[in-house]
């Protein structure tokens, strides 16, 4: 079984919100001001496979540095992001999505702008901003199970 995961950060890189997707547990988000160490730990399906975007590098230091909890010793963690380059597949998920093919419900939509989003409804209370920033990190990951059965297909990941 496999774990797809992803996070979203404020402008001050707090982590606003952790959504993350394996097939029989679903779709699960957890947002700030309730995630913590202990949340996410029950969150957590029992799977053997993590799969991020860029994760290794953003997503899983933002979890050890503000949660302690170190999800490379947890799980083996698979970084899409090199596993694309594998097959000449460069830049960011967006690039990466465009390439395959793969559209999205809120095109244009980055993870600065997700900030904004997350400021919108912190500071200002708008419900709609939190639900297009939810909606944004849902495709997020599914998006990342997409790309990853692209890989397969293409010989990459087993």
């Amino acid at each position: 079984m496999s774990l797809f995961l992803d996070i979203e950060t404020d402008y001050s890189q707090q982590i606003t919100v952790i959504g993350f997707y394996e097939r029989s547990h679903g779709f699960v988000q957890l947002v700030a001001p309730r995630i913590s160490r202990t949340s996410l730990l029950r969150s957590l399906p029992k799977v053997e496979r993590l799969y991020t975007f860029s994760g290794h590098c953003f997503d899983l230091p933002h979890i050890r540095n503000e949660l302690g909890l170190n999800l490379r010793t947890r799980f083996k963690s698979i970084d899409l992001r090199y596993a694309c380059k594998e097959v000449g597949w460069t830049g960011g998920q967006k690039a990466i999505e465009d390439l395959l093919g793969i559209r999205r419900k809120l095109p244009g939509v980055d993870g600065r702008y997700a900030q904004y989003l997350w400021h919108c409804h912190s500071v200002y209370g708008d419900e709609d901003a939190l639900q297009q920033l939810l909606l944004y990190n849902r495709e997020d990951v599914m998006n990342m199970v997409r790309i990853r059965a692209a890989l397969r297909k293409a010989g990459i990941l087993s």
